[in-house]
């Protein structure tokens, strides 16, 4: 079970919304756990709605400490973030920073099938650049896909 938000005028629970805030996104930060301990590090990613579902994808050299740890565990956390904006004011205490962000945990593995690794390469390529591309499995093969299957994600905007 989540901790419920301490703010919950500011979540955003609604899943529709939370698509919509993911797709102003670009950079997602996944948090692994290896032998060395806690490792974060940001990613561009695609997205798909599978089912009642979300799904991020990746892709990644085809060996590293990434790949290790997911191997080693594949439970990873994950957060998203957008809309900054300062917010000034006459005195430091009363300045702020508007945001919008996602966090949420997840079960990361490898694709290993060449036909889903050209979709989330293909769905990558789309939300970083807003253009279509296709790949062929030569391609797809000559990285690694990683597949993040979304558990459990909350949204939350601070205006």
């Amino acid at each position: 079970m989540m901790t419920p938000m301490r703010r919950a005028e500011r979540e955003i629970a609604d899943f529709e919304q939370q698509l919509e805030l993911l797709a102003r996104c670009k950079v997602c930060r996944l948090g692994l756990r290896d032998e060395e301990g806690p490792y974060i590090l940001p990613l561009n990613f695609g997205f798909a709605r599978q089912n009642d579902g979300l799904v991020l994808y990746f892709h990644s050299a085809k060996a590293g400490r990434k790949l290790r740890a997911i191997a080693a565990d594949p439970l990873v956390a994950f957060e998203l973030d957008t809309d900054h904006q300062l917010r000034e004011a006459k005195e430091p205490c009363g300045f702020g920073y508007a945001y919008a962000c996602l966090t949420g945990t997840g079960r990361a593995e490898l694709v290993d099938d060449p036909e889903e690794k050209c979709r989330a390469l293909a769905l990558l390529m789309r939300h970083q650049t807003g253009r279509d591309f296709c790949f062929t499995p030569q391609q797809a093969d000559a990285v690694a896909v990683i597949r993040l299957r979304v558990e459990r994600m909350t949204g939350k905007v601070c205006r």
